[in-house]
């Protein structure tokens, strides 16, 4: 009984212990709910945030300095340029000869246009010749002699930083080109105008707020997209320590504001393109975002932190493609086209692939033209020995080899020319014969009669047969339809069975001469058209006239021989 009394005295108790908690109401419990749930996602937001903004903030880093590989991988291209072109100057015979003169004239009609000029001085840097002015002018020492000295020292290319021309009175840049000791000139120089490298600059868009300069080891400025603010001559106030190698970010002070900047140096020309941005504009997307999300968390409230969350992770996805993408354009690999979510970031992939298209094609097109100029100068070695020997065996006194030399050396000349129109489409068969025949042609303009259709052949056939039409052009001159007042010509040719029959036929108004003497066109023919390209070439001669009769294979004539290789279109099927 008295177990009992206790149970119930126990069971009475808890009761009223009940009673007397207060009652709370279902707003509380409802936003201790959202606060339950709000809480954890707003920190997984944030966390998200930070991480987004900072792979955001790498993104731009590696798109800056991209961009300022790029303009500085431009400016070099342009350098390289004008150090091709001096070597090619360089060979002018009128320079080997001393006739600057006449060297003067042709490099102002070979620069006309390109923004450069040439100067031409001795070894103590004492000018020549500039293009700039006329040729006799009264010239002084060149305003670069420390970098004219230079360059014989080193003994190949070397670029100045910036001056001031003397006579072009403006900023200038020189690269020099030391010659050999028995040239008449013993150093040649293209000097260009400081500002027709702010093009160069300006073809790469950096991010918003960026700017960019173009410096020289002693940071005077070459280019800018500042307009005013550092002009052409000013020494730029940033990166002055030449030891620091650091090509990331890094923040510095100018104009009393912090900026982060950015640079990428040349190992051809020793120049730097620096950029730089205000630091508060860099950093001031997170600070943005982040209150953002704390206003849209408190409105509206599981909605808001959940849409948040995943808005973040799509960014963030996004924008650490984007910066692979960034990385791997840097790097100079192929990028390939994604599909992002967001619109912008959507079109800046675009971009990006575009961008990464157009350095290919260009790396490709310096490929091709270096391969190109390295087969064609051994070509063209080749066959001008052979024409020095062979002429030189019929030449009977020296004014006439030189004379015979040099037809034959312009006539492969007008090939080259054809060559280097044309480029990879290949030369015009038509254009190549009209171009050979035109010198000889009669001014009876029935006694010569061409027939055929018009076809593209590559520069290999094109050199060969533009020699051999010539030979043959030469040889009719002197003895054949050209040298007969009233001899006719007829050239014709079609296509039959992969191959290219040519005919030669010329008619004459007395009956033909018979020679047995084998001079520099049969050996053309017979040795290099019938050998080089395979054909089976045959003379056949005739009561009134000659007749040749060519028959090549149209594998050894095929265009494509100049076409992009096989590895590259295989690239090129993946880009696309």
């Amino acid at each position: 009984m008295a177990a009992q009394a206790q149970d119930r005295a126990a069971e009475s108790g808890k009761a009223r212990s009940l009673r007397s908690r207060r009652p709370l109401p279902v707003a509380l419990y409802l936003l201790t709910l959202m606060l339950v749930i709000l809480i954890p996602a707003l920190i997984v937001a944030l966390v998200l945030l930070n991480s987004t903004n900072d792979a955001q903030e790498q993104v731009v880093e590696s798109l800056t300095n991209a961009t300022v590989q790029a303009m500085g991988q431009a400016v070099d291209r342009e350098i390289s340029g004008m150090a091709t072109t001096l070597r090619v100057l360089s060979s002018d015979p009128s320079l080997a000869g001393g006739d600057l003169g006449e060297f003067h004239r042709r490099a102002t009609v070979a620069l006309a246009g390109t923004g450069s000029y040439l100067i031409g001085t001795d070894a103590n840097a004492q000018q020549l010749l500039n293009s700039r002015v006329e040729f006799g002018s009264p010239l002084g020492l060149s305003s670069d002699a420390a970098t004219a000295t230079r360059a014989i020292e080193r003994g190949r290319p070397t670029i100045s930083g910036l001056f001031f021309g003397q006579v072009a009175q403006t900023w200038v840049y020189n690269v020099w080109l030391p010659l050999p000791d028995e040239q008449p000139v013993r150093l040649l120089a293209l000097t260009q105008n400081a500002r027709d490298l702010i093009p160069v600059l300006q073809s790469r868009e950096l991010p918003q707020g960026w700017n960019a300069a173009l410096v020289d080891s002693s940071n005077t400025v070459i280019a800018s997209t500042t307009g005013d603010e550092f002009a052409i001559g000013d020494t730029l106030p940033m990166r002055r320590n030449l030891e620091d190698t650091t090509s990331g970010w890094t923040e510095e002070q100018l104009h009393g504001e912090t900026v982060v900047t950015s640079e990428w140096r040349s190992g051809l020309t020793g120049w730097r393109i620096i950029a730089w941005a205000s630091a508060s504009s860099v950093k001031r997307p997170l600070g943005e975002s982040l209150l953002q999300l704390a206003a849209w968390g408190l409105v509206i409230a599981v909605v808001a932190s959940l849409i948040a969350v995943f808005i973040a992770q799509q960014l963030s996805r996004s924008v650490r493609g984007l910066r692979l993408d960034a990385q791997r354009l840097g790097r100079g690999e192929a990028v390939f086209e994604r599909h992002y979510p967001v619109a912008e970031i959507d079109e800046v992939s675009k971009a990006l692939v575009q961008a990464s298209r157009q350095r290919q094609t260009a790396e490709r097109d310096v490929r091709f033209l270096m391969r190109e100029l390295a087969h064609r100068s051994k070509n063209q070695m080749a066959v001008i020995s052979a024409m020095a020997k062979q002429t030189a065996r019929g030449a009977t006194d020296v004014p006439r080899y030189v004379e015979g030399l040099e037809r034959r050396i312009m006539g492969l000349a007008r090939s080259t020319d054809l060559l280097l129109a044309h480029g990879r489409a290949g030369v015009s068969l038509r254009e190549l014969i009209d171009l050979h025949l035109a010198p000889f042609r009669p001014q009876d303009a029935t006694r010569v009669r061409i027939e055929g259709a018009d076809l593209r052949i590559n520069p290999q056939g094109a050199q060969i047969l533009g020699m051999a039409v010539h030979e043959l052009a030469v040889n009719a001159t002197q003895y054949g339809a050209f040298a007969d007042e009233r001899g006719k010509l007829t050239l014709s040719w079609n296509e039959d069975d992969d191959q290219l029959a040519m005919r030669w036929r010329e008619t004459l108004s007395a009956p033909l001469k018979a020679s047995e003497r084998a001079g520099f066109g049969t050996t053309v023919l017979r040795s290099m058209v019938g050998g080089a390209l395979g054909a089976k070439v045959e003379r056949h001669e005739h009561a009134d006239g000659v007749e040749w009769t060519i028959d090549i294979p149209m594998t050894a004539l095929d265009p494509a021989f100049a076409a992009v290789r096989p590895d590259e279109q295989l690239e090129e099927r993946r880009n696309q």
